[in-house]
């Protein structure tokens, strides 16, 4: 009997132990357990909108590369679909483009991640379009929430003044079977998007609102 006693003991015990540890895991890394797929649009010739040298793939990657480290900080385990200035087609594929998506969309849907996020840059032939925007393939029912949930905060801390917009005829992402959405972080064309967009620490804000978002989002669920 006093076996069994001290036995049941120490089972609370570790199991106290074990949810205290937990717990405080989770409020230090609030996406602990979370697996977050980030693609980083464009890549190797395919350069995406550009203005003379200064090209969207380089900054896809570059605000990509700095979401991942914050949203490793939080807990989350993150993985990308590219890492370099390369594409994802096959050598020598007649579509070079339909081959890179179908690629970075069999890699997200083949993976265990929670959540995707596509960055992206927009551009357009007048220069007077601004400001960051989320877009969304309503084919997975929570790409909506958190298409609006992302672009709340845009437009809170960025002051951007668009909405989140459905759009179900981009290739890559009404394939994609895991909830996520495309951040467009502003305009290349736009002369004021586009200095900020070149600057670490604007990239590193856009870094930190994606985060908080993606926080959000998991504890709204």
């Amino acid at each position: 009997m006093k076996k069994y006693k001290l036995y049941s003991f120490f089972s609370f015990f570790f199991l106290i132990c074990l949810f205290t540890f937990v717990s405080a895991k989770t409020v230090k890394e609030p996406l602990y357990q979370k697996t977050i797929f980030l693609d980083a649009g464009h890549g190797g010739p395919d350069s995406g909108a550009l203005y003379k040298n200064i090209y969207e793939k380089d900054i896809n990657l570059s605000i990509v590369k700095k979401l991942e480290k914050q949203l490793k900080e939080k807990g989350a385990t993150v993985f990308l679909t590219r890492d370099g200035d390369y594409d994802l087609s096959v050598p020598y594929t007649i579509n070079r483009k339909r081959s890179d998506l179908s690629r970075r969309g069999n890699m997200i849907n083949r993976s265990d991640c929670d959540l995707y996020l596509s960055i992206h840059l927009n551009a357009d032939t007048s220069t007077t379009y601004h400001g960051a925007q989320v877009f969304y393939d309503s084919s997975v029912k929570e790409n909506k929430k958190i298409a609006e949930l992302i672009q709340a905060d845009l437009k809170q801390q960025l002051y951007t003044t668009r909405e989140a917009k459905e759009k179900n005829d981009m290739y890559l992402f009404h394939r994609l079977k895991k909830p996520g959405v495309l951040v467009e972080v502003g305009y290349i064309s736009n002369p004021n998007d586009r200095y900020l967009l070149m600057q670490e620490t604007y990239q590193e804000k856009v870094a930190k609102i994606l985060t908080n978002s993606i926080i959000s989002y998991f504890y709204e669920k």
